[in-house]
């Protein structure tokens, strides 16, 4: 299959449309055609792009890999051009970027919730829902949500965070809408946030974050691949996606790691970012298909 291109012409219209018809991207969004979430083979490969949003721009050492608004607009019609790519997360901007250019359709729409505990900032645990709210993804017709939920023991934010993700998924549920729980245990090292990737702290991080909201009926998690996952899986019943995270050194490892996780009870599948839209070899194409090889088998028959 082709990889999708988008031109400086697309961009140019692009621009022009945002300028002077605004009331077109919300229509291009909600008129794009939709697909059941999960299709024959139940899984989900989902491609995540939320992190500028939070000002997270860096990807391995380039601290500004992710600034470039068209080069990962580039890469991003890429990875939805290829077999097994079912769908795409991100934060209002980078989602109406793409239903204007025309990129969204018969793929799963997730939307970003909760961005506003910005990277390195003081307040970066009071992690503010400055995203999509429910009602509005339910009135733009998107398939799914999803939040970001730290929970740092030492830090009094970590409360209001809490409260506003349990009406979120109590919002979800009583909307009919998937929404996925992205929990960490964090803490203040140094001055900056370092996420506990033990196999206890996930455990534990997964079983606060289950119990939020009034129904847990709708509920996902979106969780690391750590050591043990045995043990991680364990400790819910709900579907759960595997969270990429940041490249390390060896692809192949990474690869190997998601493909063992990728096979316990409960596991439906991936959502990755920048592991596979700036692979080290610059071929998104060829990190994307290998990724979407180890959630769907057979990726071109997982679409239908």
């Amino acid at each position: 299959m082709p990889d999708a291109t988008v031109s400086s012409e697309d961009f140019a219209q692009l621009r022009e449309l945002r300028a002077t018809a605004p009331e077109r991207i919300g229509s291009a969004l909600a008129e794009r055609r939709r697909r059941s979430v999960l299709r024959s083979d139940g899984r989900l490969f989902i491609v995540a792009a939320d992190h500028p949003a939070r000002g997270a721009l860096a990807v391995g050492t380039n601290a500004t890999a992710m600034a470039d608004r068209y080069d990962l607009l580039e890469r991003l019609a890429t990875a939805l051009s290829r077999p097994g790519v079912d769908g795409v997360l991100g934060t209002p901007d980078i989602i109406d970027d793409l239903a204007a250019l025309g990129l969204l359709d018969d793929k799963i729409v997730v939307g970003s919730m909760n961005r506003g505990g910005l990277r390195g900032a003081a307040f970066e645990m009071d992690d503010r829902y400055t995203g999509y709210d429910i009602a509005t993804m339910v009135a733009g017709g998107l398939d799914f949500a999803k939040t970001l939920v730290r929970v740092n023991l030492d830090d009094p934010a970590t409360a209001p965070t809490l409260q506003a993700t349990a009406r979120a998924v109590t919002q979800a549920a009583a909307a009919r809408l998937p929404i996925m729980l992205e929990p960490f245990m964090s803490r203040w090292v140094d001055g900056r946030i370092v996420n506990d990737l033990s196999t206890d702290a996930v455990i534990l991080s997964i079983a606060i974050a289950a119990g939020l909201g009034a129904s847990s009926a709708y509920t996902w998690m979106k969780l690391p691949v750590v050591d043990d996952m045995e043990r991680v899986m364990a400790a819910t019943t709900l579907p759960t996606l595997l969270l990429g995270g940041d490249a390390g050194d060896d692809p192949d490892e990474t690869f190997a790691a998601w493909e063992d996780a990728l096979s316990l009870p409960g596991v439906r599948g991936l959502t990755v970012g920048r592991t596979l839209l700036y692979p080290p070899d610059g071929d998104v194409a060829g990190a994307v298909d290998t990724a979407a090889s180890l959630v769907h088998r057979d990726p071109l028959a997982a679409a239908s």
